[in-house]
């Protein structure tokens, strides 16, 4: 039985590769078989069946039977599932030990000291990029936003507003109560957003913002170079620039003139 699409799909979703999907379904539907045989059945090469079939025993797809020659049984798929999810919880848990004990640890500090001793030897130009992705851009700004340590000044749409309060509004919320300062400019059109947000911010209305800026102390500006929306959240595309020069020549002094002529809501 050859196995569809959408199967052998899915399959590499919970990372199986192709030999090791062509293996695994023609074990199944062989049931027992040597490496050779199956390999011919997956049409894979038998000088690769060998560290496939292990590759799939490790993973809790196939059980190794010790016979000459060695044979191979597949796992009933629901038993396999188990066990990979097993394994995968197992992995998961033992690396959030080891991150939590790193954190605990002097080899933190010392990795931090490398950082800090680095960073004072780059170019405030070097510390420029461009970020593409909302997902990407949203891990960069809860970056930033959990380093500032005086204001967050930020310019947005109406889907950038109801964005921000969705992405990062427990963040926001976090560093607000510990004296941060945030302003919002934006389109009020959302009553129930606008109430929520000025309980930890100053917020004010602007009809037709040219664009979306945040900009954080004077250490960390975020321009997008995209209409939010004209393109997919996969192509929105955002200059972050680590430059006290850029937020205070450009991104302060344009924030705090639209701040200035918009009205309080």
């Amino acid at each position: 039985m050859v196995a569809s699409t959408e199967v052998l799909d899915t399959l590499k979703s919970i990372g199986l590769n192709l030999y090791e999907r062509k293996i695994f379904v023609a074990l199944l539907a062989k049931g027992v078989a040597t490496a050779a045989e199956v390999a011919e059945l997956a049409n894979v090469p038998r000088s690769r069946s060998y560290d496939v079939l292990e590759s799939l025993a490790e993973k809790g797809f196939v059980v190794v039977q010790p016979s000459k020659p060695i044979k191979y049984v597949a796992l009933q798929p629901r038993e396999a599932m188990e066990r990979v999810k097993e394994t995968i919880t197992k992995k998961h848990d033992t690396m959030l030990e080891r991150i939590d004990r790193m954190k605990k640890s002097a080899i933190l500090t010392e990795l931090e000291g490398i950082y800090k001793k680095g960073l004072n030897l780059v170019d405030p130009s070097e510390l420029t990029g461009t970020l593409k992705g909302k997902h990407i851009i949203d891990r960069q700004l809860q970056t930033v936003f959990k380093q500032a340590k005086k204001r967050i000044s930020i310019l947005t749409t109406e889907q950038g507003l109801r964005e921000l309060h969705v992405r990062h509004y427990r963040i926001l919320k976090k560093v607000t109560k510990r004296g941060v300062k945030l302003r919002i400019l934006a389109p009020l059109k959302d009553s129930d957003i606008v109430r929520s947000l000025s309980e930890i911010a100053e917020v004010r209305h602007i009809k037709s913002p040219m664009g979306r800026i945040a900009f954080i102390d004077n250490e960390h500006m975020m321009l997008a170079l995209t209409d939010d929306k004209s393109v997919h959240e996969t192509q929105d595309v955002v200059l972050w620039a680590s430059s006290p020069h850029a937020v205070e020549k450009f991104a302060e002094p344009y924030f705090n003139q639209l701040w200035n002529i918009s009205g309080a809501k």
